[in-house]
């Protein structure tokens, strides 16, 4: 069951951890629905309306906590532009792919995820609730899969902008005030197209190392046994993809 687990020593991250988080899900996944697998869709299928979840077997995205209902599709509007309403709940990360078809069959899939934080609100905090790694027919449907997420919890997104194909998407459709900017610099130090489109980018070495060192404190303070009792992160490919990570090929493995 377990063979893969002798060849990942050289993971970056806590194995222990993860292999106890990994094995405690198995268990308690069977016995009880802490995850739903399903799809994004607009309201009768009309865009910029409202965002519904639809559970379905073979849905791309699997989630395990939404906001209550009147916290759902909270959209600001100022100037005309629009906002997420629940910036103070928690914020998505996305690693996006830019092309339909990739040389290789395997191709580098599009890889979505909703952390919350500590708020006033009744949600869990610090909680990865929404897991997305999946390659649709093409990118743009990846695209709109993102946007209806950002809407329906209405929370931003912080992407790598050197695939900016879906920051330019979520300008277009008039979602640009989705697009968290750079956390690490002020804003008359970003880049024209990072003042217009938002992101980051995860070419340089700071931020590879940031990001690693922001999964790996996750892992140590909320994946596996703890103090008090096992952590709540219930998504499987995510946590099997961290324990094969390897910072310096990082596109073998998405999550």
């Amino acid at each position: 069951k377990h063979a893969f687990r002798d060849e990942t020593k050289a993971s970056l991250f806590n194995l222990t951890k993860l292999y106890q988080q990994i094995d405690y899900n198995e268990e308690v996944l069977g016995m009880s629905p802490l995850v739903t697998t399903g799809n994004f869709q607009w309201e009768d299928g009309i865009k910029d309306t409202k965002v519904l979840f639809m559970p379905s077997k073979d849905g791309r995205f699997n989630i395990s906590w939404v906001p209550n209902r009147n916290l759902q599709n909270n959209v600001i509007l100022k100037n005309n532009a629009k906002y997420p309403g629940n910036e103070h709940m928690g914020a998505f990360g996305c690693d996006s792919y830019d092309i339909s078809g990739t040389v290789d069959n395997r191709g580098s899939k599009g890889a979505l995820h909703g952390l919350t934080k500590f708020s006033m609100e009744d949600a869990p905090a610090n909680h990865f609730f929404l897991e997305y790694i999946a390659r649709p027919q093409t990118a743009d449907i990846f695209f709109e899969d993102v946007l209806m997420s950002l809407v329906f919890y209405g929370m931003p997104l912080l992407a790598e902008n050197n695939k900016p194909r879906l920051l330019y998407y979520l300008k277009r459709r008039g979602y640009r005030g989705y697009s968290m900017n750079r956390p690490d610099k002020v804003w008359n130090k970003l880049s024209t197209t990072e003042k217009e489109i938002g992101g980051i980018p995860n070419s340089s070495e700071d931020i590879k190392q940031a990001h690693a060192a922001a999964i790996e404190m996750y892992i140590e303070t909320h994946v596996g046994l703890g103090d008090d009792g096992h952590g709540d992160i219930y998504f499987q490919k995510t946590l099997e993809d961290w324990a094969k990570f390897n910072i310096n090929n990082r596109t073998k493995f998405d999550a």
